[in-house]
């Protein structure tokens, strides 16, 4: 492609070493997309008749449709002399159409190719994400309708916190999906412009309508910058950035999975369909997903990490060091797949809502609704929270619940506390104390699981890479 300028042959051992077809052939789809709507371009700038670019587009689809299978995308990764995609294709081409296949690369550099090729292949990894997603936010929130108005013990620092509906904890997963996706459509909209036509850094030489490339590819509009356009990767730095949120929020979910499935919690159980045993102990269930979950996380985080340390302080424009950007960005084609099985596995999962309940009615949960009810009666928040420590104190010492003493135990805390306290103090009415926005009360909840489906039923519909 290059060896006019050349003398020397190249090392044998670094051409090996330099090729990037042994992981850029995941490219194949893109290349032969941007391929087709190049020879358009070139159709209407007058470098291509309209059969000559019939026959090129003819010729790429036959090459896409040629290695599409498994066995086909191993032989582009073994192909013994192309360098990258773009090579094999062109070397693909000219076996169908003869030199005509070479008249293709007329106005383009593989510069603005691997730059467009990789912002398709992003986009489409984006839409696979987010249907996913979707997915997963449906089966939680499914599962949040068919818990009702069951309750659950909210933690901080792993200490049993309020009574919350495990409804209400569900949905909180969902809110975290909505944001992902929500960065995730946000870096497909601010990627979706078409380097096509930009050349090798300075724009092409010959007068291309650019915009026929890009409305054909589904971008917005060709980008505004040769250079910028040409050495961008930020946009593969976002993506892994927001697939590191994705992570970080799967991990939270398999943790809290993984200690409720625990004998100690108790509070579901694990379906068997994504669960092993023991090869020693007969009578284990092990959470293989989430564990896998969180271990897996770290290859997402690596992936951003080692983009972040790749372009730092590349110059302007196109480098060899940014061939090394592409790796990283394929090492996270997972997600879509652990998203589908979370999905698949939250939708399995049987929660022991008795036992729940029976967490939720002790260790002194109520004892912030208690504090409120003396707020009601007119003493500080501050007051009411002493008076409240030692009445839960004093009910420790008794081995009872907050609603199991007498009134006149309560009252020598404050003369505030009449019969009135133990209908504040009960489960139902704790959880309902929270009658705010974002609150756990009964029907805050069950507004919120409608209004939630509403935003996933909405993120499943949109397209992920609309343009302003």
């Amino acid at each position: 492609m290059w060896s006019g300028r050349f003398r020397e042959p190249l090392d044998a051992a670094f051409e090996q070493w330099q090729r990037s077809i042994v992981f850029d052939w995941r490219l194949l789809e893109a290349e032969v997309a941007a391929s087709k709507a190049h020879a358009s371009a070139l159709c209407a700038a007058g470098i291509l008749s309209e059969s000559e670019r019939a026959d090129l587009r003819t010729a790429l689809d036959a090459i896409r449709e040629e290695y599409a299978s498994a066995a086909g995308k191993k032989r582009v990764a073994g192909h013994e002399s192309a360098e990258d995609i773009h090579h094999f294709v062109e070397l693909a081409l000219v076996e169908r159409v003869g030199s005509l296949g070479l008249k293709l690369h007329t106005g383009r550099s593989r510069n603005e190719q691997i730059a467009t090729d990789l912002r398709l292949y992003v986009r489409g990894q984006i839409e696979r994400v987010v249907e996913a997603q979707g997915s997963w936010a449906e089966a939680l929130i499914e599962q949040a309708r068919k818990a009702g108005d069951a309750v659950m013990p909210s933690y901080t620092h792993l200490q049993r916190a309020e009574p919350v509906l495990v409804a209400h904890w569900l949905l909180a997963y969902v809110e975290m999906i909505l944001r992902d996706a929500d960065r995730l459509k946000g870096c497909a909209a601010r990627m979706n412009f078409c380097p096509l036509g930009s050349g090798a850094v300075a724009g092409a030489t010959l007068a291309l309508d650019r915009w026929i490339a890009a409305r054909e590819l589904g971008f917005t509009a060709p980008t505004d910058n040769s250079m910028d356009a040409t050495s961008d990767r930020d946009f593969i730095l976002e993506y892994l950035q927001a697939l590191a949120f994705i992570g970080l929020h799967l991990s939270r979910f398999a943790e809290e999975i993984t200690l409720f499935a625990t004998a100690e919690f108790g509070f579901l159980v694990l379906p068997e369909a994504f669960s092993t045993g023991s090869s020693a102990m007969p009578q284990k269930m092990n959470p293989d997903l989430t564990e896998l979950i969180r271990a897996k996380v770290g290859r997402i985080h690596g992936a951003a990490e080692a983009v972040t340390l790749q372009l730092k302080g590349l110059p302007l424009a196109y480098n060899k060091d940014m061939q090394e950007t592409q790796e990283p960005a394929f090492a996270v084609d997972f997600v879509p797949e652990m998203l589908t099985l979370v999905a698949r596995f939250t939708a399995a999962l049987q929660f022991n809502l008795e036992r729940m309940r029976e967490a939720a009615q002790t260790g002194y949960l109520n004892a912030m609704a208690a504090a409120t009810y003396l707020v009601h009666k007119g003493v500080p928040f501050r007051k009411a929270h002493e008076k409240i420590g030692n009445a839960v104190r004093f009910a420790i010492d008794k081995r009872v619940e907050l609603g199991d003493l007498m009134l006149d135990e309560l009252r020598q805390f404050g003369d505030e506390f009449g019969e009135d306290f133990f209908a504040a103090v009960t489960l139902q009415a704790t959880i309902d104390c929270h009658n705010v926005i974002g609150g756990t009360a009964h029907n805050r909840v069950r507004l919120a699981v409608e209004v939630m489906s509403g935003y996933v039923k909405a993120l499943t519909q949109e397209a992920v890479h609309a343009g302003a």
